[in-house]
């Protein structure tokens, strides 16, 4: 029997997409074990699952569990899903430094709102990498869990071996550019490659002819297009990005810190707190239905992990995009750095594509992002709240926002903000 765990599964909108997906797939015999620390998160997350199960015809082992350790014994797949301190510490990301002047629109892969979502969720990863390691070490572990880069680099630092990072961006990426041209996905090869959230669409083709050229004819037609930040991102480095134009804006300096841009390219600042407080209102509506007898959705997501978790159980070949250490799959990246690269899965695991080198311009642009990354990642490794402000200094928006000295107030007031998340050496204020 293949047993899976979902950690963090009172993320209930999203555990119930990749339930749904797991179960209209031919797995055989399946557990499922759920874990939250959140005792009616938990309750609602099981019943959404039985649910599920029921409305596809299978009939699963599913289990229950406030405490990790009991869910993860005897592991074969590990989905991290968790989210620490929920809604109210993502809010003290965007209320904070909007008081300093800084400008966000979903804050959890870069910026300031990155870098201290990571470091909230550092301490849980280490005690889930322990556990894992004692009682199911050959688990493979999926993460969803944002800032997905930082997140696997500090995985990979801890000696966790078998992590791969999820995200849909690449896929649903060449979903909606192939719409925008009109020629089907299925007709469509492509290759990918950067850093999660700022990777490249580096081959864009049918049958050997490059759609690039048709995406710029319908570009040229529609001024409207012109005004996102991803359209205009292609248009000046060669390369469509992989993210949208929310999350894109927020690692490059040119965008949300003038006011012109903004309405220029129609940034939405602060997006993520409407994104937080809908799926609040969603998991509100999946518990009161369940509580009710009534019906609750059920619908795919066309997520990776349910395929990678199929490859893997059947030998199926898959090709995913990962986010995997680098060891030399960019060349011009820094070695040991996490980057998101397209990944054979099989009985065998995730096995890596080698890419090369990207283009100079965009290679740059990963750099700074993953300058931030290391930082943040010595900052936990090294417990050094010094690597904490140095982080966000070198944080390409953050910089074209604040000065030095202001950056370095910012970070002592979200440290203090949520200090009970952070490790206890990383609590110091260096004002």
């Amino acid at each position: 029997m293949t047993k899976i765990v979902f950690v963090g599964a009172g993320s209930v909108v999203f555990t119930q997409g990749l339930l749904a997906d797991l179960f209209a797939l031919d797995l055989g015999p399946v557990h499922i074990a759920l874990h939250d620390i959140d005792p009616e998160r938990l309750d609602t997350a099981a019943g959404a699952a039985s649910y599920i199960a029921a409305e596809r015809g299978v009939t699963p082992r599913i289990t229950a569990h406030l405490e990790r350790r009991a869910a993860l014994d005897g592991a074969d797949f590990v989905i991290n899903i968790v989210q620490v301190g929920m809604n109210a510490a993502t809010r003290i990301d965007f209320e904070i430094p909007a008081r300093y002047g800084v400008r966000q629109t979903i804050g959890d892969t870069l910026g300031v709102g990155g870098v201290f979502r990571a470091l909230r969720t550092f301490p849980v990863l280490r005690g889930l990498a322990a556990d894992i390691a004692e009682v199911c070490p050959e688990a493979w572990l999926l993460n969803y869990t944002n800032p997905m880069a930082m997140n696997v680099w500090y995985l990979h630092a801890l000696g966790l071996q078998k992590v791969v990072g999820l995200c849909h961006s690449v896929y649903w990426t060449m979903h909606d550019l192939s719409a925008l041209i009109g020629v089907p996905l299925d007709e469509v090869n492509y290759l990918a490659a950067g850093v999660n959230h700022q990777a490249w669409v580096l081959r864009f083709e049918r049958d050997g002819v490059n759609l690039y050229d048709r995406l710029d004819e319908v570009i040229e037609a529609d001024p409207e297009l012109r005004r996102r930040v991803r359209v205009d991102m292609y248009r000046r480095l060669g390369f469509y990005p992989t993210e949208t134009s929310e999350h894109s804006s927020e690692y490059v300096p040119w965008y949300l810190q003038h006011s012109s841009e903004v309405e220029r390219l129609r940034l939405p600042v602060g997006a993520y707190l409407g994104i937080v407080a809908e799926n609040l209102a969603s998991y509100e509506r999946t518990r009161d239905a369940l509580k009710a007898g009534e019906p609750v959705p059920v619908e795919g997501t066309m997520e990776y992990a349910p395929q990678v978790i199929h490859s893997m159980v059947t030998g199926t070949p898959r090709t995913i995009y990962g986010n995997v250490p680098n060891t030399g799959l960019i060349s011009n990246l820094p070695s040991g750095s996490v980057v998101e690269v397209p990944c054979l899965v099989d009985s065998l695991g995730v096995q890596p594509t080698a890419v090369g080198a990207l283009p100079a311009q965009l290679a740059g642009l990963n750099k700074g992002y993953l300058n931030v990354a290391e930082l943040v990642v010595r900052a936990a490794i090294e417990e050094d709240p010094r690597s904490i402000r140095q982080a966000v200094m070198a944080d390409p928006a953050t910089a074209a926002a604040l000065p030095v000295e202001q950056i370095w107030a910012l970070c002592d007031e979200l440290v203090d903000a949520h200090r009970n998340y952070l490790a206890p050496p990383l609590r110091a204020a260096l004002r």
